[in-house]
């Protein structure tokens, strides 16, 4: 390379190095978008709930036999099953699903195709009665979209 190149080729690398990767978009807009995706699967849970749509609810959960779901001691595995705990829990004979909302909600990228969401959920009962708890959840990006795979939840 002839001398009188070299500090124009210098140049064009120095200029790729420090603007080439501002051209795609950046890993942090990736996980933003993905925080923001994880909440709303959480926000249309909770709409869901609150119109005593367990179905709808349970949309934001992966629906497979190897979705885990842990609650008050008991484990339970796959999506029928969980919703069937749900059912009965929360719409068998004198029981009820009360209103439900999520607080102090976080949500943290583990890899391009997870990410854990942690929060307080609470649930107001007639008569004003609040039951709340903890809760852990572990998204995984499917083709259907964001989906729960892993729900541990604690409760008072």
């Amino acid at each position: 390379m002839p001398l009188t190149s070299r500090p124009l080729f210098l140049l064009s690398l120095l200029s790729m190095w420090l603007f080439g990767p501002g051209l795609a978009a950046p890993a942090w807009a990736d996980a933003a978008q993905d925080e923001a995706a994880v909440r709303r699967v959480l926000d249309e849970q909770v709409a869901a709930w609150n119109r005593k749509d367990l179905e709808g609810y349970m949309a934001g959960y992966w629906k497979s036999p190897d979705l885990m779901f842990f609650s008050g001691g008991t484990r339970t595995r796959g999506w029928q099953p969980t919703l069937e705990r749900y059912r009965m829990r929360y719409q068998g004979e004198g029981k009820e699903m009360g209103t439900l909302s999520f607080a102090e909600l976080s949500v943290e990228s583990l890899g391009p195709a997870t990410a854990l969401a942690r929060g307080e959920w609470c649930l107001v009962l007639s008569g004003g009665k609040r039951v709340r708890g903890l809760f852990t959840v572990i998204f995984r990006r499917l083709p259907e979209g964001w989906r729960i795979v892993h729900d541990h939840s604690s409760g008072e």
